[in-house]
């Protein structure tokens, strides 16, 4: 499971999910800063999602043409383009150009170019047994360091208050360094190989993709209901999130990064527990039974009558609700070809990112007129749809290492959609 490749990814991960995790805070701290109001901010939000989810559509579509190291580096470069943009313009327009076309994430997960494009790398040298664990160790990577970087939003309060620094220039600052890991992580992927090797095979395989073919129903499928859970996920993303609390319990930023701290190591623990329960009952059933309750508990918060229940909640809920990230990676990488597994990968994160996109726009809204906190209640209810829906039509869409959970065959498609059983494929050609 360790490799170099493996090991460089990881570091990156790391790097990104650390700016993740204090711009995702930062950000409506920032804009409001600058003088705009909720819709604004969510009008913002909404713009990075968009423009995530068009580049990462856009690479998709072009993957096969270049190896995979072209593309990580060219995203690492508008990462670091996207973080000193946005430290240097105060203007609504300009931002909202820059949160387009960038890479700013107002979520502590991963929603960018970066997340198709690494996992296509990570499925290409592991095998079947080993890629859930290798997703859990990617996904729990990002979490634990995301939620340190959720700590680091508090130091521009802290810079304020001891070295009288004024408060917009501390905050600019931390997009200067959002800018300066976007160049290390250049720096990392530029000692990346042309290729990468199967340690199943021990055979080389080149770094491009192909369209999609023989998946292509199945994919789209799987992005069709990915797309609602993301649409349901826009209405809470952590900066949407971050601004409920802020109007909701007048809390500071320092607070703020201390719950979404421990909300990040929760929800990192819960990646171990994800690797049993999905070898014990499946993939689909780990991301459908975790997320359901998480869901019935994002709908109880707004209910609360104090912030301490409120943050029970979400603690609870950050427990349970992640557990689905590593085994939806895996499921998708496992139920198609190699070949096609960038362009799959692409496929079912874009619509999940324009989904998404609508909802900060929304919850902007919302909380414009309301602090009850609907939009989590709203976000609750889509995404328990999705998880029965779900549940509904892929039961019995097995990767090939649940061979032994039951006595069918592997489906492309759910039998709900008159598919038939296809035959095993072996590791190189699932």
């Amino acid at each position: 499971m360790d490799s170099p490749i493996l090991t460089r990814i990881l570091w990156v991960r790391g790097l990104r999910a650390f700016g993740d995790g204090y711009v995702s805070l930062l950000l409506p701290v920032y804009l409001i800063e600058l003088g705009m109001n909720p819709f604004e901010v969510g009008t913002i939000t909404t713009a990075t999602l968009i423009g995530s989810g068009i580049v990462t559509l856009l690479a998709g579509f072009q993957a096969y043409r270049f190896t995979y190291k072209t593309l990580l580096l060219a995203a690492t470069a508008l990462m670091a383009a996207t973080g000193f943009s946005f430290a240097a313009i105060t203007e609504f327009w300009p931002l909202l150009l820059v949160a387009f076309v960038g890479t700013l994430n107002p979520s502590s997960g991963d929603v960018s170019l970066f997340l198709p494009l690494e996992h296509a790398v990570l499925s290409r040298f592991v095998g079947d047994r080993q890629r859930t664990a290798v997703f859990v160790r990617y996904s729990m990577v990002g979490a634990l360091v995301a939620a340190a970087g959720a700590l680091a939003a508090g130091l521009p309060d802290f810079a304020a208050a001891s070295i009288q620094i004024d408060a917009r220039d501390a905050l600019q600052a931390m997009f200067v360094l959002y800018g300066i890991i976007g160049l290390l992580c250049a720096a990392i992927y530029a000692t990346l190989p042309e290729e990468t090797g199967s340690t199943e095979t021990g055979a080389v395989n080149k770094t491009r993709s192909a369209p999609l073919k023989k998946s292509r129903k199945i994919v789209y499928t799987l992005a069709a209901l990915f797309s609602l859970d993301a649409f349901g996920g826009g209405f809470v993303v952590q900066a949407m999130l971050a601004l409920w609390l802020f109007q909701k319990f007048q809390l500071s930023i320092s607070m703020a990064g201390t719950i979404f701290f421990w909300t990040g190591i929760f929800s990192a623990l819960s990646y171990l527990a994800a690797i049993r329960i999905a070898n014990r009952f499946g993939l689909i059933n780990t991301m459908v039974f975790t997320h359901l309750p998480a869901n019935v508990l994002l709908i109880l918060i707004p209910f609360m009558p104090t912030l301490g229940w409120a943050i029970a909640l979400l603690l609870i809920r950050s427990g349970l609700s992640q557990m689905d990230v590593p085994a939806r990676s895996s499921y998708v990488m496992a139920i198609v070809p190699p070949a096609e597994r960038a362009a799959a990968a692409s496929m079912t994160s874009v619509p999940r990112s324009l989904a998404s996109a609508a909802g900060p726009f929304l919850a902007g809204y919302l909380l414009s007129i309301s602090s009850f906190g609907w939009s989590l209640v709203i976000a609750g209810g889509l995404k328990i749809i999705y998880d029965l829906l779900l549940l509904r039509m892929f039961r019995t869409v097995k990767p090939p290492e649940e061979g032994h959970l039951n006595g069918q065959s592997n489906l492309r498609v759910n039998s709900a959609t008159n598919a038939q059983p296809v035959a095993q494929l072996g590791p190189d050609q699932q």
